[in-house]
């Protein structure tokens, strides 16, 4: 939800059909060889990223650098940190200092900063599971372990279960790693459950960090996202808040993200880290962020979010008349979380008919870690026609439970 008066509607065509196979397009261009789905007839609804152009005033931000004609080393990094800081105060009421923001190669690699920094091998990482497959593979690529906290469902949406993950805790545990909002549950975290992290991040002494990467991408109706850093200012001196332009604007491409500290030693740290590996950011993603994050980009993300509105409605609508299928009520993300545990199916049958009698690939549930067995994931972020077309491959793959 915008916190300033929306910007006038911008030309965009959500409904564009654009052609990404043989574009180097992970999304489409693997489906083949992880779900043997051919994309000349295939549809892709894992990688999350998006079937539709950024705003135009990021691709004019490209193509005035393309016309410049000389790609050399990025400097001046002003109108990059100044936007950063305009976005966050005007669209979330965060407000944020230039000399927070680091710059990273995405947050995935910003998650890995972290583990890196902040944490030693041997150590153990706290995930609230499911949740993004990215954080466990590099938490485990760099020698540390992973405690899982399951989340419990009530009311049909996921929640947090302190008293009974107080119990999981090893005392090896040095980090939380929160996904919020949380994908895939969709899930926005509400101040209360906030509060209540950082509390437990304080109590155990845990460096808490804080993925806010689908924080642009809220239902209408749904509760407003707020950043950790609001929620719970006064564990400061341990929070870490991870943030990303690129899948608000569908610019995962330019692998560029916002490692934000506050604390000045924490702070310090991390650009210890930064300086010991020699990251920088690349040119183009810097001029599509100061681009994206304008009252013009603000405008594009209403649309967008309007019409991911539209499809997770409909989605549901048609998943939920299937039987033993459950969609989760979508908060936030336009990642659709099923839940195929009625169908009686083992987690094979249920990914071999979506991927060979459906022809969609999705993302197994089993990925995200416990609690996932039997769900799987679908990226809404395409045409309406490709989502409807979507449901009713799906209506026939489980025909026969009608």
């Amino acid at each position: 939800m915008s916190l300033t008066k929306p910007a006038p509607r911008t030309a965009v065509d959500f409904d564009e059909q654009i052609d990404r196979v043989g574009t180097a397009c992970s999304k489409w261009d693997d489906m083949q060889k992880y779900y043997g789905v051919d994309p000349a007839d295939g549809i892709p609804m894992w990688v999350a990223d998006m079937d539709f152009r950024p705003p135009a005033v990021v691709q004019n931000a490209v193509e005035a650098v393309a016309r410049h004609g000389i790609y050399g080393y990025p400097g001046g990094n002003a109108a990059y940190t100044d936007a950063i800081c305009w976005w966050m105060q005007h669209r979330h009421g965060w407000q944020v200092q230039p000399d927070w923001i680091m710059t990273v190669h995405g947050l995935v690699n910003g998650t890995a900063l972290c583990v890196d920094a902040f944490t030693q091998p041997g150590d153990a990482v706290v995930l609230m599971t499911p949740v993004y497959h990215g954080f466990a593979r590099v938490i485990r690529a760099n020698g540390r372990d992973v405690t899982e906290f399951p989340l419990v469902q009530a009311e049909g949406e996921y929640r947090m279960d302190w008293e009974g993950w107080a119990a999981l805790m090893t005392g090896r545990e040095r980090m939380l790693v929160l996904c919020s909002p949380h994908n895939p549950g969709g899930r926005v975290w509400s101040e209360a459950e906030l509060r209540q992290v950082a509390e437990f991040c304080a109590a155990h002494d845990m460096i808490l960090v804080s993925d806010e990467i689908h924080h642009d991408l809220v239902m209408p109706g749904a509760p407003r996202h707020m950043a950790t850093a609001l929620a719970a200012p006064e564990i400061e001196s341990r929070l870490v808040t991870l943030t990303a332009a690129t899948k608000t604007f569908n610019i995962a491409g330019a692998h560029i993200g916002n490692i934000i500290v506050s604390d000045p030693e924490l702070r310090g740290a991390m650009a210890q880290k930064l300086a010991a590996l020699g990251i920088s950011p690349g040119l183009f993603g810097l001029h599509m962020v100061a681009a994206a994050y304008s009252p013009e980009g603000a405008a594009w993300v209403d649309e967008l979010v309007a019409y991911l509105d539209g499809n997770r409605r409909d989605f549901d609508k048609a998943v939920n008349a299937i039987p033993g299928l459950r969609s989760m009520p979508l908060q936030s993300t336009y990642l659709a979380w099923v839940d195929f545990s009625g169908t009686g199916m083992d987690q094979d049958e249920i990914r071999r008919r979506i991927a060979e009698d459906a022809g969609i690939a999705a993302s197994d549930g089993i990925s995200f870690g416990q609690g996932g067995e039997q769900f799987m994931r679908f990226n809404l972020a395409t045409t309406h026609a490709r989502v409807q077309d979507a449901v009713a491959r799906l209506a026939r793959a489980f025909g026969d439970l009608q």
